[in-house]
């Protein structure tokens, strides 16, 4: 009776699945006219050897921690854009490096005054760009 019951729900699974299939067509796939992600050359330029990267900031607590408290005074400042939140900080043994695109030279200069905060003006490096426009 068991194995009865089971061959029933799982065939009306299937028929309903299949029902379901039905109704929704595949999406289309992605036009070859559309615009590359404007980060496309950034991240082009950050698979350099020596470049600064996320993955090169060590796990030690110290350094997660700055990450942390930076990430943390940038995010509550709802003044920012999201390109502001968004921003790349990279700690490595103190030394913080901030990559990545903002809306304005004020957020720019914003972004890098919060990091200093923590960690003093000596060991921000900025690597911050101004976004162009969007038209």
């Amino acid at each position: 009776m068991k194995r009865i019951r089971l061959m029933v729900l799982g065939g009306s699974l299937v028929v309903s699945m299949a029902g379901f299939a039905a109704q929704d067509p595949a999406p289309a796939p992605a036009s070859q006219d559309q615009p590359k992600p404007d980060n496309t050359k950034v991240n082009k330029r950050d698979r350099d050897a020596g470049a600064m990267h996320a993955g090169k900031q060590k796990g030690n607590p110290n350094d997660r921690e700055t990450t942390r408290q930076i990430r943390r005074s940038i995010t509550k400042d709802k003044s920012l854009s999201t390109y502001a939140h968004n921003i790349k900080i990279i700690t490595r043994d103190g030394m913080v490096t901030l990559k990545g695109p903002v809306r304005t030279e004020e957020e720019k200069s914003n972004v890098e005054a919060k990091a200093a905060a923590v960690v003093g003006q000596e060991k921000v490096k900025s690597e911050i760009e101004i976004a162009p426009k969007k038209s």
